[in-house]
């Protein structure tokens, strides 16, 4: 339990997980490791980028720039490192660019550490690690560590993709919505590397061999896999778990960006490993990704206050870097699956610092598209698009003009808005996708983040150079999507203009790079 000079560290406190029973305390020897955030060098946040600021003209920071500038000071990290030997933890990693340091050790070291409590619970999707109440930390480290994680690994995030529930109204292939969409021609996306983040499951290289050979692709897309923590490319060979997030998104990507490098970074489902891998993506000075693509999320209100910080100021590091975060804006209407009667965004879709990405269905006669809805099929339990208003994250300066209204629910608060812009994600139009050897349809948000991913490698490689921060550009570039104002998504309609359904509208592709190319 804390000691007299420790005190809570803000926005640590963790809830009981809804559904999760109790069975008794943890394996004091267990071995656990733990994620340390540190703050940044004195001196601010990283700037990010205005709509004033013409893509051709924008400066990126270099990932070493980043590091000097904005990284952890090296006294920080010695003093953390300091007291990870006091309690008799291990030091595994420290990076001053992340500014993480990494620890290791017994559980009973790391519950006296850091004043907690640790249980074993058992919840309808498996067995895990978890505390109640907040993190303790020493005072000398407070204003220092921003953010403890690891302690608890609970399933943090779930895969926002959808199977059809009854046969298929028609289904594309990733090309075929590219066309519909108009996405430039004569690009494929060379010269860009898009990082998509894992949280479970694995690809084939001959399923994906397969794929590539029904397209008839000209080039075969270059896919290779980081492991963060112990996280792995594993596939399960359940066509219907987690594989199908992870073939959906390196599918979509590399059948409209074939040229394009592809990085799949596979983490833990953790707060610590869903951190680590945006971290571990946006500053690899390796495979240098330009675009980053997440189809993993939950509610705001199942996330910790600091994790949800920490993730964030990762987004805006980033966003200085010149790399773009696609986020899908997650499948389950406007209470985004919280059973509480209230309406709930999903995170890290709700982030200031990334594009939120909702969902549509469509219809085609003649390789055109005839209409364009808001995907929802809540009344058959089959999803429907995420968007709302934030509970956590103010109205950021370029949504002012949008129109964003107040939260639906009681409070009225006005927030960021979500999502940004939408794309094809009904899965009874959805996506003709190869998942452990069997072909069939995908749909759900998951599947319009990598498809934004894709289009955004496009726009790079015409560009010359990376577009990074695209939210406040897009907000300015009325008349470059496909205005959808039919459907809602529980609480919310769609309209003329921006709304809590689908955005700004779904892409109109070569429009969009035109207007930002001049």
């Amino acid at each position: 339990m804390p000691g007299k000079q420790n005190l809570p560290l803000p926005g640590s406190e963790r809830h009981a997980m809804p559904g999760a029973r109790e069975i008794g305390a943890c394996d004091a020897k267990a071995q656990i490791e733990v994620t340390i955030r540190l703050r940044s060098r004195p001196g601010g946040k990283p700037r990010v980028h205005a709509a004033s600021e013409a893509p051709s003209s924008r400066k990126f920071l270099s990932r070493d720039e980043f590091e000097q500038q904005y990284g952890a000071d090296a006294n920080d990290i010695a003093r953390v490192e300091s007291f990870a030997r006091e309690h008799g933890l291990t030091v595994k990693e420290s990076s001053a660019g992340r500014r993480t340091v990494i620890l290791t050790g017994a559980a009973s070291a790391m519950q006296e550490a850091f004043g907690v409590a640790l249980k074993d619970y058992e919840h309808p999707t498996g067995k895990f690690r978890g505390r109640t109440g907040p993190v303790y930390i020493p005072d000398n480290l407070h204003g220092i560590v921003e953010g403890v994680f690891g302690l608890d690994n609970r399933p943090q995030a779930k895969p926002h993709f959808r199977r059809p529930a009854a046969a298929t109204t028609h289904t594309y292939t990733p090309v075929e919505v590219a066309n519909l969409y108009n996405y430039p021609s004569g690009r494929d996306g060379a010269g860009e590397c898009v990082a998509l983040i894992e949280l479970g499951g694995g690809y084939k290289p001959a399923d994906l061999s397969a794929y590539w050979k029904q397209l008839n692709l000209a080039n075969t897309p270059n896919v290779a896999a980081v492991s963060v923590g112990s996280g792995s490319n594993a596939p399960t060979g359940d066509p219907n778990g987690p594989d199908a997030e992870v073939m959906l998104d390196i599918e979509i990507v590399g059948a409209i960006a074939p040229g394009a490098k592809i990085v799949v970074y596979f983490a833990d489902n953790t707060d610590a490993g869903f951190l680590n891998a945006i971290t571990t993506a946006a500053h690899d000075s390796t495979n240098k990704p330009s675009i980053i693509s997440i189809s993993w999320g939950g509610p705001e209100s199942s996330w910790t206050q600091q994790a949800m910080t920490a993730m964030d100021d990762a987004f805006q590091s980033a966003a200085s870097m010149g790399v773009t975060v696609c986020v899908a804006a997650g499948d389950d209407g406007s209470t985004d699956g919280v059973t509480d009667g209230q309406n709930h965004v999903d995170f890290p879709a709700s982030s200031p610092n990334v594009l939120a990405c909702g969902g549509t269905r469509v219809a085609s006669t003649a390789n055109t598209i005839s209409s364009e809805v808001v995907w929802n099929d809540l009344a058959t339990n089959a999803g429907a698009t995420g968007g709302g208003i934030s509970d956590v994250f103010a109205l950021p300066a370029w949504q002012n003009g949008a129109g964003v209204p107040a939260s639906a629910n009681a409070n009225h608060r006005v927030g960021r808005g979500v999502p940004d812009v939408a794309g094809d994600a009904d899965p009874n139009t959805g996506y003709s996708i190869l998942v452990d050897g069997q072909s069939g349809a995908i749909g759900g948000t998951s599947a319009v983040a990598p498809l934004w991913a894709a289009l955004v490698a496009l726009i790079n490689q015409s560009l010359g150079k990376p577009v990074g921060f695209l939210n406040p550009l897009l907000y300015q570039e009325a008349g470059d999507y496909r205005d959808i104002t039919s459907g809602n998504n529980g609480a919310y309609s769609a309209a003329p203009g921006w709304d809590a359904c689908t955005g700004l509208g779904s892409p109109e592709g070569t429009k969009l790079a035109t207007a930002l190319k001049t």
